[in-house]
């Protein structure tokens, strides 16, 4: 049962895990502040916006479950932001094309085992006509503005170095030299959620990992789809600009680019579309995502409090996930049954997972 009373909640983290976690909360009538700590390289930065794992066949079932969750989503979820914010996240159900796929007849026996649309296209490759894109910086302006308009706060630039507890319970939100009281709180931090926030333990097994990708202008092709090969993704935007990406790096927290890994995806981009031969990248950027083993993310209650929550570690997937991910999280908050169960997610369950060599990301 939902928990009737208005609460006030306080979110630590600007990034798209943030801002829908606040969605969600304020669709239900509960108060919301969020502090946007604004750091360069945010994980929003890193991905193309892709609302599908990149091959879901080559994941863990706990990824997937959140991940298909959100694709099915997200075309309902797209009008709604749009609808409040007056900012369009440019939802576009492209499809997919995936070429060179090794594990073809595995991937189609997962696809029919998942309802999930793929055909074999003449050159062999696989077609994924249910896969959507959305405009990842215009989600992130799409998200803020449907949270003030729904009341939510949020506070640029904000900084939170930990929390004042009172009887074992968090009471505030500390920024320098003021607080912020809430009734509970919600750290999404992103790829920085692997750092203790003040007394609070950092989310376990939770990393940066830079992806660096290209923008090409508008006229350099003329793609209207994702394709996928061997690791790089293309990805043509509805204005004609075309998104080539991106690296995987354990890089720490450095969110510059490398000429030589610039130059390397530009060779990649046009051995796959030779078009793009006769143009530069107009662009180049990276970002920091936030690395968890075999994508799956924690979210749930913090061990260290009872009114504290966690939201990160989605990886790669941070934005196909959302819709499912900050629903799930106020399912939980406001002890409401749980739309798919909360187990894998826990943060004891991703205490007991590991990095290993050659998992999938």
């Amino acid at each position: 049962m939902e928990l009737s009373l208005k609460q006030n909640f306080f979110i630590i983290g600007g990034g798209v895990a943030g801002l829908s976690a606040a969605y969600a909360l304020l669709r239900h009538g509960h108060g919301v502040t969020l502090a946007d700590f604004g750091h360069s390289g945010q994980s929003t930065w890193a991905g193309a916006g892709i609302l599908c794992p990149l091959l879901p066949w080559h994941y863990d079932e706990a990824a997937n479950r959140l991940a298909l969750g959100g694709m099915q989503a997200w075309p309902a979820w797209a009008g709604e932001i749009a609808r409040q914010s007056g900012c369009d996240p440019e939802y576009w159900g492209c499809g997919m094309a995936v070429l060179g796929e090794t594990s073809r007849q595995a991937a189609l026996a997962w696809c029919r085992a998942h309802d999930f649309a793929a055909e074999v296209r003449p050159d062999g490759g696989l077609w994924l006509p249910s896969v959507g894109q959305v405009r990842n910086p215009r989600l992130a302006v799409a998200l803020a503005g449907a949270v003030a308009a729904l009341g939510g706060r949020i506070l640029p630039h904000c900084e939170i170095s930990g929390l004042r507890f009172r009887a074992g319970k968090a009471v505030a939100a500390l920024a320098g030299e003021v607080e912020y009281a809430a009734d509970a709180f919600v750290w999404a931090g992103g790829a920085w959620s692997g750092l203790a926030l003040g007394e609070l333990a950092a989310a376990p097994n939770v990393r940066p990992m830079r992806g660096q990708m290209l923008l090409y202008a508008p006229g350099s092709h003329r793609l209207d789809h994702v394709v996928y090969q061997a690791g790089l993704y293309l990805v043509p935007r509805r204005d004609g600009h075309l998104l080539a990406g991106s690296t995987v790096e354990d890089a720490g927290f450095d969110a510059s680019t490398l000429p030589d890994t610039l130059d390397r995806l530009h060779r990649d981009a046009c051995a796959l579309l030779p078009e793009l031969r006769a143009h530069r990248p107009l662009r180049a950027w990276a970002g920091l995502r936030p690395g968890s083993p075999d994508n799956i993310p924690v979210i749930g209650r913090h061990p260290d409090c009872d009114n504290v929550w966690v939201n990160t570690g989605h990886f790669r997937y941070g934005v196909t996930m959302a819709p499912a991910s900050s629903r799930l999280l106020a399912e939980l908050m406001l002890d409401m049954a749980p739309h798919l169960d909360p187990a894998p997610y826990s943060w004891d369950a991703q205490l007991g997972r590991g990095w290993k060599s050659g998992s999938a990301c």
